[in-house]
């Protein structure tokens, strides 16, 4: 698990990947932003999952937790595009 953030980017927050938009069905991955404090069960922390909608400036990430499919309302800038291969 990454803990610690290179000298050069320690504080620091990029804004695109703070407003960055998606679109309902994308996949996206969870990686924290080590910055701010993520309002999410650290063990998600590299897990793949889809954007089911926008809430507020959040948006809720349809992940599969163990054996069950769950919800999670993150904030963009914890989250990062993927391509899904078929």
């Amino acid at each position: 698990m990454n803990n610690k953030k290179k000298v050069r980017t320690k504080g620091k927050l990029q804004l695109s990947k703070y407003f960055q938009e998606f679109e309902e069905g994308e996949a996206v991955a969870v990686v924290r932003e080590l910055s701010i404090r993520a309002n999410f069960p650290s063990r998600l922390q590299g897990r793949t999952g889809t954007i089911e909608c926008k809430r507020g400036k959040a948006y809720i990430v349809n992940l599969k937790d163990q054996e069950k499919n769950k919800k999670f309302l993150i904030e963009p800038i914890h989250l990062k595009k993927i391509k899904q291969t078929k």
